[in-house]
C-alpha cells in the first residue's frame, strides 16, 4: 500500500488533463491509473489504423447497449477507449468544442463558473493552433490542433457541393459562428494523432518524478473513511492492491464507467444497490441517468474513386504506396481521420443554434466497420446534436469486471425521430448536388427513402451512436445531480468527476475537447483551493 496527493482513476481525456496540469507543481504527487495499455503504437498514431481498433477490442472496450425499442429491438455498439489517452486514441480527432449556448445552458441551470465566457480560456489555454490564433484560439498550448494533410481531393467536392445545395460555409467551427459546412481540423501533430496522453502525461513522464502512471490497473472500488473517499483498490497483473489519497480521488472512467464504480462503491439510487447486496455509502439517485448520445445516421455510396478508402486490388496497390509515403512524409491517404469534412445545419432557420452534424467519411462504414464491403466509397453521418431522450447505465452485477448495462434510450421521444427526419432530407439534399452525385455510382442504403414513413423506418432501422455520451453524472445542486460546479460528489468529501459524464446536457459537436476543457477547469479549481 502507498499513497500520492491526488489519485486520477482513468487515464482518458479528462483524466490525462487534469493529471497532467496538477503535476506542474512538483511538490504535489499525482497517481494515475488507467486500466488499458500506454496506447503509443502505430495503430494508434497512425490516424487511418483506427479502422483496425474502432470495430474489435485492441485498445477497445468494444461496450454493447441493452436492446433499443426505439431501433428495432437492436443492440447498440459502443466502442470506448482502453488505453492511456481514452477515447482520444481511436477517435475521429475532429476538434469542436460546442456552441456558445450550450455553456450558457450550463450555467443558466445553476452551473455558475461554466458558461461559454468562463469555460473559453480553458478550451484556449489548452489548445496548440497550427493555423488559427485569434480570441478564440490558442498557439501554445500541450493539445495540437492542425488541418488535415490527406490532401484528398473529396474534401473539396463535399465543400462544392455544400455550396451547390446553397449551404453556408465556414472555416472555423470552433470561431464566432458555428453554422455551416467545411473540412475539420483534427487533433494531429505532423500527419499523426495527437492524443490527450500525448499532450498531458507523455511528454512529463521522464522529467516530472511527482508523476506516476500505471496501466493495466482495473480500479474495482472506492475507499471510504467515514464519508471521505480515501483512495482505491485496484487489480494489476491479477495482484490485489491499494492505493491511497491524501487530498483528493478525482474519477475519470467516462460516462460509462465513473457512474458503474460510483454504483460499485455503494454511491447510487439506494433502492438499486440494496438490490444488488451492495452496502450504501450514499443515496445519490442520480448516478446513471440521464445518459446521452448523438443518435446517428449514415448514408453510404459505392465510388470508383480510388481517393476512397476501400478493398480492391488497384486500391490495395494505392494503399502500399501510401504506406510508403506516410512513412516519408507523414501526409496523404493514412494521415486521414475518416471523417474529414462536415459541419453544422439547422433543420428550421429559427432555431438558436444547429441542432443536427454531418461527418462526412471517405470511406463504406457500414456498422462501426464490423460489416465489410469489397470495392470503395464513401458515407455522410448525420447526428441530432441536442436529443429530448434521456437513458441510463447500471450495474449488471456486483462483478466490476462485467460490463454495465448500457441504455441510450435512441428514439425513444417522438420528437427526437421527427427531428433527424429533417436531418435526413437536408442531408439528402446535399448528397444529391451535383460535386458529389456525380462520384456516386450507386446508394447503398437511401435510394428508395421517397416518403417521411420510409425514412422513419430507415432511421429506425440503422440509426446508432456516433460515439459522445455524457451526462451520468451531471452537475448541477437539485436532488438528481451526482456533483456540484466544483466536480465534487455530493455528500462525499475528497471525490471528484472529471469527464464527460458530469456534462448536465450535451454539447452541439464532438465531446472530446470538451471532456479535456473539464479537466483543464478542474485543476484550476484545485490549485486555487475551490
Amino acid at each position: 500500500m502507498d499513497a500520492c496527493d491526488y489519485l486520477v482513476i482513468g487515464g482518458g481525456s479528462g483524466g490525462c488533463a487534469v493529471a497532467g496540469r496538477l503535476s506542474e507543481d512538483s511538490a504535489t504527487q499525482v497517481a494515475v491509473l488507467e486500466a488499458g495499455g500506454n496506447g503509443n503504437s502505430w495503430i494508434v498514431n497512425t490516424p487511418a489504423a483506427v479502422i483496425g481498433m474502432l470495430p474489435t477490442r485492441i485498445n477497445n472496450w468494444a461496450f454493447e447497449t441493452v436492446p433499443q425499442a426505439g431501433l428495432n429491438g437492436r443492440r447498440g455498439y459502443q466502442p470506448r477507449g482502453k488505453m492511456l489517452g481514452g477515447s482520444s486514441g481511436l477517435n475521429a480527432m475532429v476538434y469542436i468544442r460546442g456552441h456558445r449556448r450550450d455553456y450558457d445552458h450550463w450555467a443558466a441551470l445553476g452551473n455558475e463558473g461554466w458558461s461559454f465566457d468562463e469555460v473559453l480560456p480553458y478550451f484556449i489555454r489548452s489548445e496548440n493552433n497550427q493555423r488559427l490564433g485569434d480570441a478564440f484560439h490558442g498557439q501554445s498550448g500541450p493539445l495540437h490542433v492542425s488541418d488535415l494533410v490527406s490532401d484528398n481531393p473529396f474534401q473539396q467536392h463535399f465543400v462544392q457541393a455544400a455550396r451547390e445545395a446553397g449551404f453556408p460555409l465556414n472555416d472555423d467551427f470552433n470561431g464566432a459562428e458555428q453554422e455551416g459546412l467545411g473540412v475539420y481540423q483534427v487533433t494531429q501533430y505532423q500527419g499523426q494523432r495527437w492524443t490527450a496522453a500525448h499532450a498531458y502525461l507523455r511528454p512529463h513522464l521522464q522529467q516530472r518524478r511527482n508523476l506516476r502512471v500505471e496501466t493495466g490497473c482495473t480500479v474495482t472500488r472506492i475507499l471510504f473513511e467515514n464519508q471521505r473517499a480515501t483512495g482505491v483498490e485496484y487489480l494489476q497483473n491479477g495482484q490485489r492492491k491499494i492505493l491511497k489519497a491524501r487530498r483528493e480521488v478525482i474519477l475519470a472512467a467516462g460516462a460509462f464507467q465513473t457512474p458503474q464504480l460510483l454504483q460499485l462503491s455503494g454511491i447510487g439510487d439506494a433502492a438499486q444497490l440494496q438490490a444488488m447486496g451492495i452496502p450504501v455509502q450514499q443515496h445519490l439517485p442520480g448516478v446513471g441517468e440521464n445518459l446521452q448520445d448523438h443518435p446517428d445516421f449514415v448514408f453510404q455510396y459505392r465510388s470508383r474513386s480510388l481517393d476512397l478508402l476501400g478493398i480492391s486490388a488497384g486500391g490495395t496497390v494505392r494503399l502500399a504506396k501510401e504506406a510508403l509515403r506516410y512513412q516519408r512524409e507523414r501526409r496523404g491517404l493514412l494521415s486521414s481521420n475518416g471523417a474529414e469534412s462536415g459541419g453544422f445545419l439547422k433543420t428550421d432557420a429559427a432555431l438558436p443554434a444547429p441542432d443536427i452534424q454531418l461527418h462526412f467519411v471517405i470511406a463504406m462504414l457500414d456498422d462501426h466497420a464490423r460489416k465489410l464491403h469489397t470495392g470503395h466509397g464513401f458515407s455522410c453521418h448525420m447526428c441530432l446534436l441536442r436529443p429530448k431522450s434521456r437513458g441510463s447505465v447500471r450495474l449488471q452485477s456486483k462483478d466490476p469486471l462485467a460490463a454495465p448495462l448500457i441504455d441510450p434510450a435512441f428514439l425513444a421521444e417522438e420528437e427526437d425521430l421527427e427531428a433527424m427526419v429533417k436531418g435526413f432530407r437536408l442531408t439528402q439534399k446535399l448528397m444529391q448536388a451535383p460535386s458529389l452525385r456525380a462520384w456516386a455510382d450507386k446508394d447503398l442504403r437511401t435510394a428508395n427513402a421517397d416518403s417521411d414513413e420510409a425514412i422513419r423506418a430507415l432511421l429506425r432501422a440503422h440509426t446508432d451512436t456516433v460515439y459522445h455520451p455524457v451526462g451520468t453524472c451531471r452537475m448541477g445542486r437539485d436532488a438528481m445531480a451526482v456533483v456540484d460546479p466544483q466536480l465534487r460528489v455530493h455528500g462525499i468529501q475528497g471525490l471528484r468527476i472529471a469527464d464527460a459524464s458530469v456534462m448536465p446536457t450535451l454539447i452541439g459537436g464532438n465531446t472530446n475537447a470538451p471532456t479535456m476543457m473539464i479537466g483543464e477547469k478542474l485543476a484550476d479549481l484545485l490549485k486555487t483551493g475551490h
